[in-house]
C-alpha cells in the first residue's frame, strides 16, 4: 500500500466510524484529503482502532514524518556557536519551525486541563498539530491516564497548571511528549501568573531528568490562546531554564527553544544571543 491509497483507506475507515460522518465530502486532490483525515483525526473520541487500520495509520504518519524533514537534535546548532555568551550556551538551542519535525528525547506540548488534545478541526494551535502526528494513541493514552486520576480525585478532575504529565510520542520523531497546562491570562499579568509559568518549565525539565530524558524541545507555553505576554514569556522561559541548569549540572544535554514564527525568533534571540 502506498502513500496515496493509506491516506484514501484512513479517510474510509475514520468516516465510517460514526453515521455523521459516513456521506462527508471527500476532495479529490492530495492536500484536501490531507486536511480532511486531520479533521476526522482530530474530531475522534479516544476508542479502540482495528490493528490493521491502527499499522496503516502508524506507516501513513511515519512517511509523512520523512515528507516533512525529521530534523536530529545533534544537527541543531547550540546559541554558543551562534556567539551567545550564555553561561549555558553549549546546552542551549533555538530552533524555528515545527516541534513536530524534531527527534528529540521529548517534546513539550500546551496542553488544556482536559489533556485529550484539541478536537477543533485543523486547528494550528500545537496541541492539535501534536495529537495529529503522534496518532490515534496518544489521545487514547491521555485518555486512560486522566480516567485513572478521576478514579482517584473525583469525576471533574482536571489537570492543574503546572503539573506535567509524561507520554510516549508515538509516531512523532521524539519519544516522549510532556503535557503542560500553562497560566491563563485573562486580564492583567500578575506575579502569580509568572511564578506558574516558571513552574512549568521547572516541573517539565524535572520530570524529564527522573525519566532520564537527555534532550527537551520546549514551545512556548501559554503565549497562544492563554494569552501570556511574549516577551515576558520568553524572559520567563531563559532565566527558569538558566537556574535549572546551574542547579541540575550534567544531567539534562539539550534544551532546545521551539518557535514558530519570526517575531517569536526575534524576541528568544534578544534572550538569548544578547546574554
Amino acid at each position: 500500500m502506498d502513500q496515496n491509497e493509506r491516506l484514501d483507506y484512513l479517510i474510509e475507515q475514520f468516516k465510517n466510524e460514526s453515521p455523521k460522518y459516513r456521506s462527508l465530502y471527500i476532495p479529490e486532490d492530495r492536500e484536501g484529503k490531507q486536511r480532511t483525515l486531520r479533521a476526522l483525526m482530530n474530531v475522534r473520541m479516544p476508542k479502540i482502532l482495528p490493528a490493521s487500520a491502527l499499522a496503516v495509520q502508524d506507516a501513513y504518519l511515519q512517511e509523512r514524518s520523512r515528507e516533512n524533514g525529521i530534523v536530529n537534535v545533534a544537527d541543531i546548532p547550540t546559541i554558543a556557536a551562534l556567539g551567545s555568551r550564555h553561561s549555558f550556551g553549549d546546552r542551549i538551542s533555538l530552533w524555528q519551525g515545527d516541534i513536530t519535525r524534531l527527534a528529540a528525547d521529548a517534546i513539550v506540548n500546551a496542553a488544556n486541563s482536559g489533556m485529550l488534545g484539541c478536537f477543533v478541526p485543523n486547528h494550528k494551535c500545537i496541541d492539535n498539530c501534536i495529537h495529529t502526528f503522534a496518532g490515534i494513541q496518544l489521545r487514547a493514552e491521555c485518555s486512560r491516564r486522566m480516567e485513572r486520576l478521576r478514579e482517584e480525585f473525583g469525576p471533574d478532575y482536571e489537570q492543574p497548571t503546572a503539573v506535567p504529565m509524561l507520554t510516549d510520542g508515538y509516531n512523532l520523531p521524539a519519544r516522549k511528549v510532556i503535557h503542560i497546562v500553562g497560566p491563563i491570562v485573562e486580564e492583567q499579568l500578575t506575579s502569580e501568573h509568572e511564578e506558574l509559568l516558571a513552574e512549568c518549565y521547572r516541573s517539565c525539565l524535572d520530570l524529564a531528568a527522573e525519566n532520564g530524558l537527555k534532550s527537551v524541545a520546549f514551545c512556548g507555553i501559554s503565549t497562544g490562546v492563554f494569552h501570556f505576554p511574549a516577551h515576558r514569556a520568553a524572559a520567563i522561559a531563559v532565566q527558569t531554564v538558566t537556574d535549572w541548569l546551574g542547579s541540575h549540572p550534567s544531567v539534562i544535554d539539550r534544551v532546545i527553544f521551539n518557535v514558530f514564527g519570526d517575531e517569536a525568533r526575534r524576541i528568544y534571540e534578544q534572550e538569548l544571543l544578547g546574554s
